[in-house]
């Protein structure tokens, strides 16, 4: 039998080789032969031509801000929310939170270009009317709208009851084909619905129905996921809730597949012993959904609901934590770029936004991995109206707070504030004194962690520190488990770029001052396809920057280019667009432009932008 290789050549005489016959027989070695002459020197290249300012030519894609409007310009935070756009019109659609009633803001945008904006730290040139919403349905008292999704000829607003024990409505508009959205009707969904989306193909509205609890946590409903149904062309009157009692009695078993159940059960609050399910404590964040099965992010618990929605039957799974030994992280808030590389140090992940896309007929999912603590107050006053501490104390409060009132529950701690087991790395990095610490002995000491993981045996000294978030977005299958990671990226490139400014908060100018809770946050994330290519964008809440990554292969996934519209000048007044809440895509063939646009609500700066995408 004649054994097959290849044998180790010059390259260019493997490349020779391959190209005829791939290999050859094995045989001996020949003399190696004489250096050949050098090739003449080509002639010089032509220049190439100018390009825009701040733009990469091998990043296949450059943004330019083209729209911006400021809403409420004398309040604007929580004046622009969730963003949605009518393709046929032209429209954007935004929550509007600020207002002084419940209402959406109809943007035109119909008279956009190609053309930057000259100041976008300043311009305006887009006009918005309001849509008043009704604050009352069905002897329903509501709250205000917390979504907006539009779809063909209709527009669905989730709006939860003003009661917390009462269960939320989906209203819904027709006539949005003409501009002119008329309120046909409300439909009842679960406990406050926290976000709605159409499928792709209109047949259904689904809603995340969070069901978070009271201050007191004496009212704890259900999390839960409705469904509505789109028959001939009109919305049914009645929605399909999908709870979790099935999951009652499994914490244990979730718990293992790396979810997070933080909850007062077991304690008296305000007169009530806590005993808390896992339907209860399960809230449903955000959907991304096919026509045949939806992806709901559970934030809190660090899970992802798997809904079919062919038989509406749920599966859900743990996503496990980020193990942070292997990255960068600035755990400190001492004005400085910080970074370190620290063992028994995790992520939880928490997603808020999670996206998804196809590649090779197959789902791939993205998460914005913002994290979240739970923290509720109620009211304990006293005869003149007053927070009073020693009603707090007999209504069984964790702490208090002047302003705040009485804190029921929160897992939220300091990695100072917690003692490690004897001999643990945590002692030298942590710290052990909650009062009397150095940053620079215990760059972790002031870091944001969760009480509730870490202390595998439960007698009260930690093995490890649990951070909200990881500071990233993240690929998923459609089986949860992780494709691609961006590890540390977000704040090595923002350090790079701002300096001592990066991880700034989203509603003053002091660099530095988010890097011990949750760094950048990213929460809001779309994917749209740009020519051949498949593109993610990410915007961080706090420093206001979207982070763009090529995912057209999620298994090599690549960062592309990173954005701002944000003056970050230490002291300064907040000027520009800060915390993106929502994102939209705009495909190249829907855009008023003819170029692909990004179009971001800005929460605390109150300001719609609208990013235009051209291939390079």
């Amino acid at each position: 039998m004649q054994i097959v290789k290849c044998s180790k050549y010059s390259a260019l005489a493997l490349a020779m080789s391959l190209s005829l016959t791939g290999c050859f027989l094995e045989g001996d070695d020949g003399e190696t032969g004489a250096a050949g002459s050098q090739g003449a020197v080509g002639a010089p290249g032509t220049n190439g031509s100018d390009g825009v300012d701040g733009t990469d030519a091998n990043a296949g894609i450059s943004l330019s801000l083209v729209g911006r409007i400021q809403l409420n310009p004398s309040d604007p935070e929580g004046a622009a929310e969730i963003v949605q756009f009518h393709s046929a019109t032209n429209t954007i659609y935004a929550i509007n939170s600020a207002a002084d009633e419940p209402t959406i803001e109809v943007i035109d945008a119909s008279s956009l270009t190609s053309e930057a904006l000259s100041n976008p730290l300043t311009s305006e040139n887009l006009t918005s009317t309001t849509l008043v919403l009704p604050t009352e349905q069905n002897g329903v008292a509501l709250d205000g709208p917390t979504s907006v999704a539009v779809s063909g000829d209709w527009m669905a607003v989730a709006v939860p009851a003003a009661d917390k024990a009462t269960n939320g409505m989906v209203m819904f508009y027709n006539g949005m084909n003409a501009a002119t959205p008329v309120f046909v009707k409300t439909v009842e969904v679960g406990n406050l619905p926290d976000m709605v989306t159409f499928t792709p193909d209109a047949s259904k509205v689904l809603t995340a129905n969070e069901g978070e609890p009271s201050g007191d946590y004496n009212i704890d409903p259900e999390g839960s996921i409705s469904i509505i149904t789109i028959s001939n062309g009109a919305p049914s009157d009645t929605s399909t809730t999908i709870g979790f009692t099935g999951y009652n009695g499994q914490q244990a078993e979730l718990e293992a597949q790396g979810m997070h159940f933080p909850n007062p059960s077991g304690r008296t609050i305000n007169g009530t012993l806590i005993s808390t399910t896992v339907a209860q404590d399960l809230e449903p964040e955000y959907i991304t959904t096919t026509n045949d099965v939806a992806y709901v992010t559970l934030q809190e618990n660090n899970g992802l609901a798997i809904v079919d929605l062919t038989d509406n039957s749920v599966k859900v799974i743990g996503l496990g934590f980020k193990d942070w030994s292997d990255y960068q992280l600035d755990g400190m808030e001492d004005g400085t770029v910080s970074f370190g590389q620290y063992d028994d140090l995790y992520g939880v992940y928490m997603p808020d936004t999670i996206a998804s896309y196809q590649w090779k007929g197959a789902n791939f999912l993205l998460t914005a991995n913002e994290g979240d603590a739970r923290e509720y107050f109620f009211d304990t006053l006293d005869a003149n109206g007053d927070q009073d501490e020693a009603l707090c104390d007999a209504a069984g409060g964790q702490d208090f707070d002047e302003d705040d009132g009485c804190l029921s529950y929160t897992d939220e701690t300091q990695g100072r504030r917690l003692d490690y087991a004897p001999g643990s790395n945590l002692d030298t990095i942590a710290g052990d004194d909650p009062e009397d610490f150095d940053f620079t002995a215990y760059p972790l000491g002031r870091l944001t962690v969760t009480a509730e993981l870490g202390d595998s045996d439960n007698n009260d000294e930690y093995e490890a520190l649990y951070a909200y978030g990881a500071r990233s977005f993240t690929i998923w299958d459609s089986n949860g488990l992780v494709v691609f990671d961006s590890g540390d990226d977000f704040e090595r490139i923002s350090a790079s770029i701002h300096g001592n400014a990066f991880n700034n908060n989203n509603d003053e100018n002091e660099g530095d001052s988010r890097s011990a809770n949750k760094g950048p946050e990213p929460e809001a994330l779309t994917v749209g396809q740009v020519g051949d290519n498949t593109y993610a964008f990410i915007g961080m809440e706090r420093l206001g920057g979207i982070f763009v990554y090529d995912v057209t292969n999620p298994y090599d996934a690549k960062f592309v280019d990173y954005v701002i519209n944000r003056d970050l000048s230490e002291g300064g007044d907040l000027i520009g667009d800060s915390a993106p809440e929502g994102m939209v895509f705009v495909d190249a063939s829907d855009s008023p432009t003819g170029d692909a646009l990004v179009i971001v609500g800005n929460e605390v700066s109150g300001t719609v932008s609208v990013w235009q995408i051209a291939e390079n």
